[in-house]
This record gives C-alpha cells, structure tokens and sequence, in this order.
C-alpha cells in the first residue's frame, strides 16, 4: 500500500464571494480509508464535487494518480474579489468532467440516493458497466458486440453475488429497503471499476444495525475490490471505526487532521461540533 491515490493543492471554491472550500490540502494514501468530517455546510460535499469534475475549482489543483485532473486560478472578474486564503500562482486550466473522471478509475456515491428507480437492481449495475465498453455505435447497432455484452452481463452478475443484492437482481430498485438502496449504489460505483471510492454520507437515514453492517460492508469492499476510500460522513461511531485518517472541515477551512483519536481530542474540533466558546 504505497503511493498518494488523491493529492489536493490550495484547492478553493468560491461561489461569488462566498468561499465554500477554503485552501483544502489532502493526501490519501494508497489502500487506506480517509474521512471528511465537519458540521452542515462546512464545505465537504462541495470539495467532492470540485474532485470528481463537478465544478472547477476557483484555485488550485486536484491530482490522481500523480496526473493533474482539475487546476485553475483565479481570473477575469473572480481575480478582483477572490476571498482565498491562498494566492498560490497556479498557471494552468485544466477542465475533466465527471464522466472522464470516472473512466479514469474514480467513482463516488451522493449524499441522496440516485438510482434508477424503475429499473431493475441488475440493470442499475449493467448500465454503470457500459462507462467501460469498448465497442462503438456501429458495432453495438448490428450486435457485433454480443461477446462483451455478455461478459459485463456475467460480471454484473458476480458483483451483486459479492455485495449480497444477486437474490435481488430482478427486483425494481425503488421496491429495495433504503439500507439496499444505499448498497445498490456503491455497488453501481464499484461496477465502474474504480480505484479510488468517494461516499457521500452512506450512512444517512440508516438505523444503528444498519450503520454496523455498512460500516463492516466498506470494510469489505475496500479489501475485496483493492479500494482506496474517502468518504464524508457525519455517523462519527463509523467514521472512529474504519477511517486511517480523518480531515476536519469547518467553514470551508481546514481546522485539524489526524488519527481518529488524535481527531477526537482535538480542541478545535470540539469547539467546532458542541461550539463551545473560547475562553
């Protein structure tokens, strides 16, 4: 388990002159599970669409892989009322969308379940597979493609047997109990064949069973799919329990980074939960 899967440099957000993700350094180590914590609207969710292409980042740089996915500065009309912590000279543009993203081994879950609902558990999963095809639109027209349809058709299908859903392949995803929604979602990420896994909040909604059985459920994942993880959320019995590392987010800022207990004792972290004020 060596090397840096996900780098972030001086990475902002601003939205106006509101800056939501403030300065945001992370490192996530290959095979490890890292936690973004902090109150409601720190800035967690926000970070994970500035890292997955969903926005371009106000300034600074994402790195996966060792290979520049998202960069920009400040310009134009934003050069006059940047709010930034850092003023870092970032010199280039580079703009990946999701879908490229994605392809490029990075797969993530939403803090609201997004499913297909009408459609089958089985056929959630194949449709996530198609990121990988290779056959064109020619060949897909006339069926030439039958041998890999079949073959994502039998990987979809040993999927589900591995996060326990094949029993419920069939079934419409919508008739699914919502802890199985959650797990048809992370197993539609995983049909992307990722490398990286961000979770958004997989544990919202969920009761302390469900929580237990997500949380040994990750676990799993990471080791069977050799996974590294990163994951938001603010169930903090499971974020203690299977998380290396934890980053805290408050305001947009970075207020303290360690191991979980290091985290959990960590004064500015207290402050930031219970808000207790300074003395």
């Amino acid at each position: 388990m060596n090397g840096t899967v996900l780098k972030t440099e001086h990475l902002t957000m601003q939205f106006g002159g509101v800056v939501a993700v403030d300065d945001l350094n992370i490192e996530i180590p290959q095979g490890h599970i890292t936690a973004l914590i902090g109150p409601n609207g720190a800035g967690k969710t926000t970070a994970f669409n500035v890292i997955t292409g969903g926005y371009m980042p106000t300034n600074g740089r994402v790195v996966f892989h060792d290979k520049v996915i998202g960069e920009n500065h400040p310009r134009s009309k934003m050069k006059k009322i940047y709010n930034g912590s850092d003023r870092t000279a970032f010199h280039h543009q580079v703009v990946n969308t999701p879908d490229k993203i994605t392809r490029l081994g990075m797969a993530r879950t939403f803090q609201n379940i997004r499913l297909f609902k009408e459609l089958s558990v089985f056929e959630n999963v194949l449709i996530a597979k198609h990121c990988r095809i290779k056959a064109g639109m020619l060949s897909a027209t006339f069926r030439l493609n039958h041998v890999e349809e079949r073959t994502m058709r039998e990987q979809t299908q040993d999927l589900l047997k591995t996060v326990g859903l094949a029993d419920l392949a069939r079934e419409k995803a919508s008739s699914l109990p919502y802890g199985k929604q959650r797990r048809l979602e992370i197993a539609r990420a995983l049909a992307t064949s990722p490398s990286l896994l961000l979770l958004d909040e997989p544990a919202a909604g969920m009761n302390p069973k469900e929580t237990e059985e997500l949380a040994q459920f990750i676990k799993d994942i990471k080791d069977s799919f050799n996974l590294t993880v990163f994951l938001i959320e603010h169930h903090m019995n499971l974020v203690m329990d299977i998380s290396d590392k934890i980053y805290v987010l408050d305001y947009g800022k970075t207020i303290a980074m360690g191991t979980p207990k290091e985290v959990q004792n960590d004064p500015a972290v207290i402050r930031a939960y219970l808000g207790v004020e300074d003395e």
